[in-house]
């Protein structure tokens, strides 16, 4: 079993910065990818970044330079850092990992909360 636990949410004023952390456990040698998505209010769950074992990274359009997605193998974590946030990125921002071994199944944490506003 693989689990995820997102962590490093909260109040963030405009203009401000922010790194989100993703840890995984359980059979972590069967994840490869692991990525960052957001869901904000009424709105459908975002891809945002994603980066392999292998240190891969993959960035949606929408971040503009603004997110740097990391990974730590020896950790088992993966971290999102953001910057210049504004009230638009407010969202709930969840983890996955993907395990190639189980036809790409992907696990997910229960997400952590980010709020931009003055």
């Amino acid at each position: 079993q693989v689990h995820v636990v997102e962590s490093g949410g909260g109040l963030v004023q405009p203009g401000g910065s922010l790194t989100l952390s993703c840890t995984a456990s359980g059979s972590i040698f069967s994840i490869d990818a692991m990525g960052w998505y957001r869901q904000a209010p009424g709105k459908r769950r975002e891809f945002l970044a994603r980066i392999s074992r292998s240190q891969r990274r993959t960035y949606a359009d929408s971040t503009k330079g603004r997110f740097i997605i990391s990974r730590d193998n020896g950790k088992n974590t993966v971290d999102l850092q953001i910057t210049s946030l504004n009230p638009e990125d407010t969202a709930r921002y969840y983890c996955n990992a993907v395990i190639p071994s189980e036809g790409d199944r992907e696990v997910w944490g229960q997400g952590t909360l980010v709020t931009v506003s003055s």
